[in-house]
């Protein structure tokens, strides 16, 4: 009976959100000529409505264990759904989100995300993509916008915990910038597959890590960070 009324919500939410998500993309098309501050809007408001159908359709809450500072930070987030990288612009006022560059191929969706201001990442680019990358997250940083990295590379299943990339410690050491960890237990509830169910999502921030730290230090600290929520799930099962 649980699995028929999350289909029955899903239905509705998957409908309402594909048709949110075309309304915005053209209003993104139409909002770039007005330049940076009407795509942000235009974004924030995508995101604000995906939240309010979380909510209201699947009966998703949203929990933070504290609050999120919006300054110049690195925040490195758990990736266990698309549930958190449809959330970014509403944890800050306008973040600087790593993506994919193919992502940025995508007709109206790339114009769209380089005028938001969007960081592509090309794993395979070489060392110009590499310092267009960190030429684009310092003038972000100049700006007073928090970067945000999903350091894993792509979407984990709960309770797993792989090695961060390693272009996660090479950025931290040359962006000189606190980092401040982000465990996300969305994939639970929010999993890759269609159905969805209700709960509560839980962002939980761990302790700012100052720059300077060594690889295996930062590495250490960030990855026990993220995985906060999978400990915390662990030790209440036994």
């Amino acid at each position: 009976m649980k699995n028929a009324i999350a289909l029955v919500r899903t239905l509705v939410f998957a409908v309402l959100f594909i048709a949110e998500s075309t309304v915005f993309s053209f209003g993104a098309l139409f909002a770039i000529p007005f330049g940076k501050r009407a795509v942000v809007f235009n974004v924030r408001c995508w995101s604000a409505i995906h939240r309010w159908l979380c909510r209201w359709i699947l009966g998703q809450r949203v929990h933070f264990t504290a609050p999120m500072p919006d300054g110049p930070f690195l925040y490195v987030f758990k990736h266990e759904s698309m549930f958190e990288t449809i959330e970014t612009p509403m944890l800050f006022a306008h973040p600087a989100v790593f993506a994919k560059a193919e992502l940025f191929r995508i007709p109206v969706w790339g114009a769209a995300a380089l005028t938001y201001g969007l960081i592509p990442v090309e794993r395979d680019g070489g060392g110009k993509a590499m310092r267009a990358m960190i030429a684009s997250s310092r003038a972000a940083l100049d700006a007073g916008r928090p970067l945000c990295l999903f350091p894993e590379g792509t979407r984990v299943w709960p309770g797993q915990s792989p090695p961060l990339k390693p272009g996660f410690a090479g950025l931290y050491k040359l962006l000189g910038v606190p980092v401040i960890p982000v465990a996300v237990d969305s994939g639970s509830i929010y999993p890759r597959g269609f159905l969805k169910f209700p709960g509560v999502i839980t962002y939980r921030l761990g302790t700012p890590i100052p720059p300077g730290l060594g690889r295996d230090e930062i590495e250490a600290r960030v990855h026990a960070g993220i995985n906060a929520l999978n400990v915390a799930a662990r030790d209440q099962k036994t």
